[in-house]
């Protein structure tokens, strides 16, 4: 995919900022979007746990203390969502309002006060969205999807990017609460007897499993410091099923004060262990081949949805890299650089060929950065940015490919971490890719259209760097020494040709 392709969005879709309130059983969130898109960026997120969902399997009704910060949030939201000049602003509410008796009057107050139109939608609708939410971060998902919110769990199948069967359940934490202590093993059976009805559910075996959900963030936020992953991002964090099981287990298992003394999400102390419970049941249940953490849920999945078909195919790491190097761009086209640099990467496959195509697009990131410190910067930048569409693995290989792009190596203090999440391949790869990068932006300048008119390629044991002959290209003693450099990692010698112009008659 090129990068003009990712440029098709109308103008509104690009410039207009769109926004997203999420009224749940436990938490009210409002995130501001720069725009209506393929990789939309969330330029303002505020969550406030009000808690309406408390209490309302026995009395049916939200909680009063709830409503009341619920209310204040809101104005709140209404107001900040108008300061910033959203275009579009829409409110949507699950579980608690769909099932509290005095939920319809709640929604009443909500638009007197605040002018908010709310939408309440269907247990069905939340699992439709919440599943298109992975798809819009993971495309051609293929496993289940369990979206845990407060008052309930929404669960779909996903066949290779496509929608099966979906299911609402009431397996909310703060229902759970309310129906018995979390070592009892009644709750257990409960829970059992719900998995148990879905036939499907077996259907998924040996497949993913994506989690979606503040309580199952929370669950995978303690698993990365308690297993000191070196990277704390929720989106695409994986971990075998078997390890996942044992780890939820466990925290089912503690008391409020051992889990104090864990850091993490100390707000989710009294759902955490009902969250962790449901989540190794349905895994026993599921008994899919990992756990395949996810960020894009329910209000990604909104946006998702209004995108045009055509929007939707796009690849979103590619559109957000494409993006960013719009934004951030200097004098060239980056996309100029994939073409440049094939011939160093003879049978990649198609995923290779991607991460190289994204790494191009991101390769003159740090250009505005103060020379001592683009490197790291751009490392970091890239290693943390919320990309979609992107696993771990991907994220270390595009952040070294950055580093080595700026120093020429990928070893230094800021990469250890990064560096372990590859193979010694990988690693290679990453280098020589960046070395290759650093080549061209030395030899352009930035101006990537020159690259049109020179040609690098591995010729027997050289690596050739072929220039205009009219010099329209000149080359020079750093250019020699990126050529050399990158050479050197090839296990080659490098050589500047520059054909001289035929001698007029």
């Amino acid at each position: 995919m090129t990068s003009a392709q990712e440029r098709t969005a109308s103008p509104v879709e690009k410039a207009e900022r769109v926004a997203v309130i999420d009224i749940g059983s436990n938490s009210i969130r409002l995130v501001v979007y720069d725009g209506l898109k393929r990789a939309p960026l969330p330029i303002f997120n505020e969550k406030v746990l009000c808690g309406l969902g408390r209490g309302v399997e026995k009395s049916r009704r939200l909680n009063p203390d709830g409503k009341v910060q619920a209310l204040d949030a809101l104005e709140r939201f209404a107001l900040l969502a108008s300061a910033m000049r959203v275009g579009r602003l829409d409110v949507i509410a699950t579980a608690a309002l769909r099932d509290a008796e005095d939920g319809p009057a709640f929604v009443d107050a909500i638009e007197q006060r605040t002018g908010l139109t709310v939408r309440v939608i269907s247990g069905e609708e939340e699992a439709r969205l919440s599943a298109l939410g992975v798809l819009s971060g993971t495309p051609a998902a293929h496993g289940l999807v369990g979206d845990m919110g407060g008052g309930s769990l929404e669960l779909v199948r996903l066949d290779h990017g496509v929608i099966g069967e979906h299911v609402t359940t009431p397996l909310g934490p703060l229902r759970l609460m309310e129906s018995g202590a979390v070592k009892q093993n009644g709750l257990n059976r409960t829970i059992d007897q719900h998995f148990e009805t879905l036939d499907w559910l077996l259907q998924v075996k040996g497949r993913p499993f994506y989690p979606v959900g503040g309580g199952w963030r929370a669950l995978a936020k303690l698993h990365m410091e308690q297993t000191k992953h070196p990277l704390h991002i929720i989106h695409h964090y994986t971990v075998p099923a078997g390890e996942a099981r044992d780890f939820a287990a466990l925290i089912a298992r503690q008391s409020k004060s051992s889990l104090e003394k864990m850091s993490g999400s100390r707000r989710r102390i009294d759902t955490l262990p009902y969250a962790a419970l449901v989540f190794e049941r349905l895994l026993r249940a599921a008994q899919p081949s990992a756990v395949v953490f996810s960020a894009f849920g329910l209000r990604e999945g909104h946006l998702f949805s209004l995108l045009s078909p055509e929007m939707q195919r796009h690849d979103p790491l590619l559109a957000a890299a494409d993006d960013w190097a719009q934004r951030f761009g200097r004098l060239g086209d980056p996309a100029l650089l994939i073409a440049w640099t094939s011939g160093l990467f003879a049978g990649e496959d198609d995923a290779a060929q991607r991460l190289r195509h994204a790494a191009c697009l991101l390769s003159d990131v740090g250009w505005s950065d103060h020379p001592d410190y683009r490197a790291e910067h751009a490392f970091l930048r890239i290693l943390r940015f919320p990309f979609p569409g992107v696993d771990h693995d991907e994220r270390a290989f595009l952040a070294l490919a950055a580093y080595a792009r700026y120093t020429g190596t990928i070893e230094g203090p800021a990469t250890l971490g990064a560096r372990a999440l590859l193979s010694d391949a990988q690693a290679l790869k990453a280098l020589v890719l960046g070395l290759a990068l650093r080549l061209a932006h030395t030899l352009t300048g930035g101006a990537t259209a020159l690259l049109q008119r020179t040609v690098l390629k591995v010729s027997g044991e050289r690596l050739v760097l072929t220039l205009p002959e009219d010099g329209s290209v000149p080359a020079g003693e750093v250019v020699q020494r990126r050529l050399d450099a990158l050479a050197k990692v090839l296990s080659r010698k490098g050589e500047v040709v520059q054909p001289r112009p035929e001698a007029a008659e």
